[in-house]
Formats: C-alpha cells, sequence, structure tokens
C-alpha cells in the first residue's frame, strides 16, 4: 500500500489565484489567507496563468529571501515556495473579495 503515495510524497494540492509580487508569481489563497511563491519547473509558464484561479500542484520549500523589502512592501513575505509540477485552470478569472 505505500507504492501509491509514492508519486504525491512531499507534494501539496493548492487552490488559489495567481499574481505577481515584486517579480515574483505567487499564489494567494483565500481561507486562510496564504501566499505561496510559485516556481515554475520544466516547461510551465506561470504568466499565461496570471489572473487566473488555479490548483497547483507541487512541492513546498522554503522561500530563499533575497531581500528584506518584500516583507516590508506586503507586510508578510511568503515563506513557502511551491515548485510547480502541475498547473491548472480552474476559472479565467479571480473574483477579489
Amino acid at each position: 500500500s505505500q507504492q501509491e503515495s509514492k508519486a504525491s510524497k512531499g507534494e501539496i494540492t493548492v487552490q488559489g489565484c495567481v499574481g505577481r509580487s515584486s517579480g515574483d508569481y505567487i499564489l494567494t489563497k483565500q481561507d486562510p489567507g496564504v501566499t505561496y511563491e510559485l516556481q515554475a519547473t520544466g516547461k510551465t509558464r506561470l504568466r499565461q496563468y496570471l489572473g487566473q484561479r488555479v490548483e497547483v500542484i507541487g512541492k513546498e520549500s522554503p522561500t530563499l529571501s533575497t531581500s528584506s523589502d518584500a516583507l516590508n512592501k506586503t507586510g508578510s513575505a511568503s515563506s513557502v515556495t511551491i515548485m510547480v509540477r502541475v498547473i491548472r485552470t480552474i476559472e479565467k478569472e479571480c473574483m477579489a473579495r
């Protein structure tokens, strides 16, 4: 029974809206309000998902923050980066609540 979970070991699935923050692509989850930095892998182009509600499957890794100014701008820097393996559109537009 252990073989089944091998492919998804260490991977998470998150739904949210794709946006940009200081040059990085971010995924904002509504409830609870969490922001992840998105890191594309392979041929994934995050730009085409900008402004869309998506489902992302990938591995979590701690965000390598190169500067502290990201924290000052938003008040809360995303502490987690998702290495995107799969991304798919749920809705073409994100409705800001």
